[in-house]
């Protein structure tokens, strides 16, 4: 199984280049994990206190159940990947029966964080975007998406997002063994991304 770790900031576009990876492969052999669905359970807390969590914090990530899902995988085991509502700041009930595929995608903002977790991938890719970029799709995702208004989504990004992202996300460049700038120029690193995976396919 090759494992692929793709990060980068908020809005960056890892969602983009995903999807450019996947539309050159075949269902069967490719699957994608989203760090999303590991945020830690917070059913302990009322509504008023989960919103207050720092969601861009590593101390936020059930870290130790994403790797133990990653190496059930990597066994040939299925796993039910956890379901993570926005809107209510706590998993849901649900889960999603993930199999085992050839190729593993993780993708999140914060995976590189984590040495461990760092250790299980074949390839680690930073997505790289302009910081006003990513401030307008965060914006247009919250809103959209996720039912924020404006001024919620400009006071987290000032004094949440963005120090998190100098001190956590940045940083992990360093261990990157790709970054990708997510402009049209994208294209020579996602085809460099495609050829290793299908060498090793």
């Amino acid at each position: 199984m090759l494992i692929i770790g793709i990060a980068g900031g908020t809005g960056c576009g890892k969602t983009t280049v995903v999807n450019q990876i996947l539309n050159e492969l075949p269902d069967s052999e490719v699957g994608v994990i989203s760090q999303d669905s590991y945020y830690k359970d917070t059913s302990h807390l009322s509504y008023d206190e989960r919103i207050k969590i720092n969601f861009d914090h590593p101390r936020s990530i059930d870290f130790e159940l994403l790797e133990s899902h990653l190496k059930e995988l990597k066994a040939g085991n299925s796993i039910n990947q956890p379901v993570y509502s926005f809107i209510k700041h706590n998993r849901t009930d649900d889960t999603v029966l993930t199999h085992p595929r050839k190729v593993m995608i993780v993708e999140g903002i914060l995976i590189l964080t984590n040495r461990e977790l760092r250790d299980m991938f074949d390839i680690k890719i930073f997505v790289h975007a302009d910081s006003d970029e990513r401030l307008i799709r965060r914006l247009k995702r919250d809103i959209q998406e996720r039912g924020r208004d404006i001024d919620e989504v400009l006071n987290r990004y000032q004094t949440t997002l963005k120090p998190m992202h100098q001190q956590f996300i940045e940083p992990m460049k360093e261990y990157a063994d790709i970054i990708i700038p997510n402009n049209k120029y994208n294209t020579v690193a996602v085809n460099i991304v495609k050829t290793i995976i299908n060498q090793s396919l």
